[in-house]
């Protein structure tokens, strides 16, 4: 993607963000939700950055993995440092974490196939665990959707997500003919996300992603305590997910604003005031922001860091977006 273009995009990412906030704050009781920030329980509060700092550990546990499963040996304390620098990034620049992370993969000597291949497969194997999460809670959340065309998309959703599963397992039955056929970016991609659930470790690299998940869903139950907001453990479970799903759409900056509009919405089938539902969207993403900035003090200690440049971090953002996902 051209400078010029990316610009465009970013602007574009910052306007989706502040334009949602906009409307939120707008319709909302200001007052109200001043008084349910400054009123949270500082230890439930406390107690939920803390699960979102543990879920850096989660995270990295995936990621080293997925590595292994392509045949990169990195050390895991190492791939920790990396991993919570690029939360930092995330939190400072529009989907610069991705970018950090591969720069600096790329400094322990892994090839640019398996830097741009790891993070890949590691974002789309995090959307097929949250797909499953979404899954079990279906059963919970089909009595609350009263609108049949959310329901349907949230079917659609899911149905893409078992049959790209079912896809990606059994495409070494496939025959070469139909492989043929395909796209070679596919293929590639394809090949990319099916390493790690071809490899030995697939049943830790699944249970990691899903945790993950249902970390950020306690974190947001912790919140709901210390607002004391009538959230139960049942209806976190059912409605965080979808949330989530919501955040991961790339048309804003850090999910800032959809993460808010749909925690608004996705809380509201469960009783709960849009005020407290918005408040524990804000805290949730202050938490984040808070463990981004503590790996924004790795960064200044990282040993990656001696020989970082502005021309090296723009050669990676062209690798990166030249990649073939």
């Amino acid at each position: 993607m051209k400078p010029p273009a990316k610009a465009l995009v970013t602007l574009a990412k910052f306007a989706v963000s502040i334009g949602i906030l906009a409307l939120l704050l707008h319709s909302q009781d200001l007052s109200s939700l001043k008084a349910d920030l400054l009123a949270v329980k500082l230890d439930m509060l406390a107690l939920a950055v803390l699960l979102l700092f543990a879920q850096t550990f989660a995270l990295c546990h995936r990621w080293i993995l997925i590595l292994r499963a392509m045949d990169v040996p990195l050390d895991w304390l190492a791939g920790w440092r990396i991993l919570i620098i690029g939360t930092f990034f995330n939190q400072v620049l529009p989907a610069g974490g991705d970018a950090v992370r591969i720069w600096m993969l790329r400094r322990h000597g892994v090839q640019w196939s398996q830097t741009i291949g790891s993070v890949v497969a590691d974002r789309f194997l995090a959307l097929l665990a949250l797909g499953a999460v979404i899954l079990a809670g279906m059963p919970f959340l089909l009595p609350r959707i009263s609108d049949k065309s959310l329901l349907f998309a949230i079917i659609i959703v899911l149905v893409f997500a078992c049959f790209g599963l079912v896809a990606l397992v059994t495409l070494n039955r496939w025959p070469p003919r139909m492989i043929a056929a395909l796209p070679a970016r596919i293929v590639q991609f394809a090949m990319l996300v099916r390493a790690p659930l071809a490899a030995e470790g697939r049943a830790r690299l699944i249970a990691a992603a899903i945790i993950i998940h249902l970390i950020t869903i306690a974190a947001c139950y912790v919140l709901a305590i210390g607002l004391d907001a009538p959230l139960s453990a049942l209806d976190a479970f059912v409605l965080v997910p979808l949330v989530v799903l919501s955040s991961a759409v790339p048309i804003s900056i850090g999910g800032w604003g959809v993460r808010e509009g749909a925690m608004v919405a996705a809380l509201g089938l469960a009783g709960i005031a849009s005020d407290k539902a918005l408040a524990i969207s804000v805290l949730l993403g202050v938490g984040g922001l808070i463990v981004g900035l503590f790996g924004g003090l790795v960064w200044l200690v990282a040993p990656e860091r001696a020989n970082f440049s502005a021309d090296q971090a723009r050669a990676v953002a062209k690798r990166t977006d030249a990649a073939p996902v």
